[in-house]
């Protein structure tokens, strides 16, 4: 990454990072957080996106919990300290929750290219939807159903959308 890439989903409170020498920074709001361990940065980010993409869907916390793969209560409310500004270190995620959020992440980008509104974005997660992926459910409700394959499913279906 050079010091020009910059990398942000959801709304206004997204992080971005940007790499400053050794270390990285993650911004997020008026916070700055400088990381030298890939990992914390790696976890900041992941953490700070996936909260701003899934408040811009009205998300409740046992949603947000779902869809990273249900942590225990103790360690999803770790993440949300970290998020709220209450702690400087993030927690470390697990590969599984990584994934999950990178779904999360790639289904965000391809809704706002897309439906470049991101207020019809965020709609088009809790819109019926009649494509036989969806049977009539929203993109949030199959999401909901806790399993890695139905993120996988809707990024795809959503890549085939935008041509990919």
């Amino acid at each position: 990454m050079t010091s020009s890439d910059n990398q942000s989903y959801g709304g206004n409170e997204a992080a971005s990072i940007a790499a400053q020498g050794s270390a990285t920074a993650v911004s997020h709001g008026n916070n700055q957080y400088s990381f030298d361990n890939k990992e914390d940065r790696i976890n900041a980010a992941a953490l700070l996106n996936f909260f701003g993409i899934t408040d811009d869907w009205c998300c409740t916390a046992k949603d947000q919990m779902v869809l990273l793969g249900a942590p225990s209560k103790s360690s999803f409310y770790r993440m949300k300290e970290f998020v709220d500004g209450k702690t400087e270190k993030p927690p470390k995620l697990g590969r599984d929750a990584l994934e999950r959020i990178s779904y999360i992440m790639g289904i965000f980008k391809a809704l706002n290219i897309l439906l470049p509104s991101e207020r019809r974005a965020a709609e088009w997660v809790r819109k019926e939807n009649n494509h036989p992926l969806f049977g009539g459910r929203s993109a949030l409700d199959v999401m909901l159903q806790g399993r890695v394959i139905d993120l996988a499913d809707i990024r795809r279906y959503l890549d085939a959308e935008r041509g990919l």
